[in-house]
Order: structure tokens, then sequence, then C-alpha cells
């Protein structure tokens, strides 16, 4: 156990590979993680993208607990191993977790008939851990670590790799500036690293798969037009495919009873998410969930949903449009950060600049209208809502290393994982095989 491990991300991927590898003896004073964000202590509730479990830790209370939900993971390991992964995954949020008799599972198993013939449901559990209580697991997880001797680098950005030397290079206004070498590395980085991890694949010639892109809108009305459904399924998954286009649609991430919206900012532009808080202090009878269409065929999808992204932008903000509506607040009583735009804008600005694919939310919202008869015009949608996702790199299956580089490991959505228990557990994935 002598390896000196160097994880770039301290994202639920970095953290969940750390944590294996200590409970399991590693020496952590072997371990570095670096991050361009601040640690818990230090990061505020609105710093959504960088720091201390990243953006799916800092923002999404819930886990998914299915594998075929948030990207690869029984391809590598094989259903049994998932799902075990999976569990630690979610062990370790309860452990650190200050009310871990809080966290409750929700496990649907029948498709009500009043769905059909609009959409299909997906059904699946789904750990629910509160949005307002990750501020407080992420700072004991993170004593935790430092108490078993990881080394932390903070608010440092790595800017370059050498997978021939086994060096990482930390920006201090050169190139070069502080120089870490490694046995090992993990990297994990989350959205704001995408951009990095394709640079990597497209310098050292890392053979890939194609991804599709994943964009739509952030869905929000009062929960009482949902409820039927939600008493069913609390995080549910209503999807349909147009396989003829190469297009599929799924509602995701949903956000219920204390529901807020929430701005994410990647490469200067402002996209949407959700939080589901559990105090009921917070309590606002609201429901929000994505809209996130699926396309397939498009050349270097990557690129294309930055551009769209970029396009639908207005004041250095998203958009919002509602047929009734105004744009909502924050858990913190701030206005959520959005143009709200007219129908007009949104046929001749949003459609356009989605490639005319924007007709497929529209069609989704109006079927859930009939589905949810309630629901009329009492709902707003920002836009956008994306999932930035590069081409997935091939990887070896046994411990998620390089196809060229053994010792080089990829794991979460430099991974093309979507989801935070699979990002955590191809993690643990890659510890459990350092430990060997």
């Amino acid at each position: 156990m002598d390896k000196k491990i160097v994880i770039v991300g301290a994202g639920v991927a970095g953290v969940n590979a750390a944590t294996k590898l200590v409970d399991n003896g590693y020496p952590g004073e072997l371990i570095t993680i670096i991050d361009m964000g601040k640690d818990p202590y230090q990061r505020l509730p609105e710093e959504v993208m960088t720091g201390f479990l990243g953006a799916g830790g800092w923002s999404d209370g819930k886990l998914t607990y299915h594998t075929a939900i948030g990207g690869q993971l029984s391809k590598y390991t094989g259903e049994d191993k998932a799902m075990e992964l999976m569990d630690q995954v979610i062990t370790n949020f309860k452990r650190f977790h200050p009310k871990p008799e809080e966290v409750q599972c929700s496990n649907p198993v029948e498709e009500p008939e009043f769905i059909k013939p609009y959409f299909g449901l997906r059904l699946f559990p789904v750990w629910h851990v509160g949005t307002d209580y990750l501020s407080e697991i992420a700072k004991n997880w993170y004593d935790y670590l430092v108490s078993k001797g990881v080394n932390f680098i903070w608010e440092n950005k790595v800017s370059d790799i050498d997978f021939e030397s086994n060096r990482v290079a930390v920006a201090d206004g050169s190139k070069w500036g502080l120089e870490i070498a490694y046995d090992e590395l993990i990297f994990a980085v989350g959205k704001s690293g995408i951009d990095f991890a394709q640079e990597l694949a497209q310098e050292y010639k890392l053979p890939d798969e194609p991804k599709s892109v994943q964009i739509g809108v952030r869905f929000e009305a009062p929960q009482e037009h949902f409820q039927k459904l939600i008493d069913i399924s609390y995080d549910f998954k209503l999807y349909r495919k147009f396989d003829d286009e190469g297009v599929s649609l799924r509602s995701f991430c949903t956000n219920n009873n204390a529901a807020y919206v929430a701005v994410e900012e990647t490469y200067g532009d402002h996209s949407y998410n959700g939080h589901a808080k559990k105090d009921e202090a917070y309590r606002n009878n609201m429901t929000n969930f994505g809209i996130l269409m699926e396309i397939n065929g498009i050349e270097d999808p990557f690129s294309w949903s930055r551009k769209v992204v970029n396009k639908v932008q207005a004041n250095e903000t998203g958009l919002y449009y509602s047929p009734s509506r105004t744009p909502s607040t924050t858990s913190e009583g701030n206005n959520v950060s959005a143009k709200q735009i007219s129908l007009d804008t949104l046929t001749h600005v949003v459609e356009p600049a989605m490639g005319g694919y924007f007709k497929y939310v529209m069609d989704f919202i109006m079927d859930m209208k009939k589905v949810f008869p309630t629901l009329g015009d009492d709902w707003g949608m920002y836009i956008p809502e994306v999932k930035y996702l590069s081409p997935e790199v091939k990887v070896n299956y046994e411990n998620l290393s390089l196809i060229d580089y053994p010792n080089v490991h990829f794991v979460g959505d430099a991974l093309s994982a979507r989801g935070i228990t699979v990002s955590g557990a191809q993690a643990i994935y890659v510890a459990e095989n350092l430990l060997k």
C-alpha cells in the first residue's frame, strides 16, 4: 500500500473512491484530491457546480437505485455487482447524514392506467436524502476523510495531465505550476470538467463511443396537479420514444413538497435543475422536474448542446415561459434568475435554437394537460436544462482504466455517468480493484 493516488475532482465519485480506500486501511496520506471549488465549510449554497460533493451531491437529495437509470454501470460490473456498489454509495450518504432515520426509499411497482396511452412510466426505487441535509452530510464526510489523512487541494484547477510521465499539473498562471506525481490516477471530474476530459481524449487519441444529446427544460407547477401520480411514484419518470426520428423524452429528477428550481452556471451560461428539501419549514407545495430530450444522430453532440444553451440566453441568464405564471423564488426567498419570454419568442427563438426539436417538448406538455386535467395553463418552464455528455472513452471493464494507460481510471461524468449513485458506484469499483 505505497502507491500515490491522485483523484481529480472532489465530487461524489472522488469522495466515494477515497472513502472506500481509507475504510479499508489505505493510508490517507498517500491520497490527494484536487478540486477547483471549495471545501464544504467555505462553499456557499449557490456555488452549485464545483466543490466538495460536486454538483449532484450539493444540490440533488435523491439517490436512484436501479441500474437502468443514470448511465452505464452493469455493463462493466454485471447486474449483481452493480447493485452491491450502489448499496455502498447509499450507505455512505446515510452514514454521514445528521438524521439517517429520515432517509427513506420509495419503491413503486405498478403503472397506473390513467397514464396510458399518452406516456410510459418507468418505476424504480429512489432513496430520498433531502437537499437541505447535503451541506451537513458534506461537512461530516469531509471531516472523516481529513481525519484519515487525505490531502485536499482546493480552489485549484488541473491544467494538464501527462499520462506518460504520471504527473498532474495544477495551474498557478503557468502551464506547469505545481506538479504532483501519481502512481494511480482517478479522473473523477464533474460537469465542469467535461471540456478537459475531451481535451485529454483528443490529445491521447483515446478510443471512445459517441453519446446522444440530452437537452430540454425544467418544468414547474403546483403539486396538486400531479398528486395522484406522486402518490404512486414520488420521483416519477414519464417517457415516450420516437424511434423513426431518433428522439426520446423523459421526465427527470422530480422534486415535490419543498421543491425549488435551481440555477446552474456552466461555461458562463445558465441552465436549470431542481432541489427537493425535506424540512417542512421549506414546504411550498410545488413540483418541478426536467423534460429532457435524448436526440441521436447529432454530429458532435457536446458542441451542439453548448451552442444551443448559448443561443437561449438573454440578459446573461436563461429563459422562462408560462401561459399564466411568473418565475418562482428560491428557498432563500430570492427570485430564480430567468428572463420571462412570450409565446412568440418561444416559437421564433427557442424552437430554431434547438434545431426544430423543441416541438417534442411542447407536445409532451400538451399531453400532460390531458393526463392531468387540472393542470391547464398553471405551469411554467425554465429553459434550458442540459446534461453535457462527452463521448464515453473505452475502458477496461475490470477496473475502468484506459486501454493504453492501465493506471488511469475514468469515473463519473468523465465516463458518461448521469447520476449520483452511478458515479459513486463506478468510483468504489475502481477503489476496490486498487485495494487488491
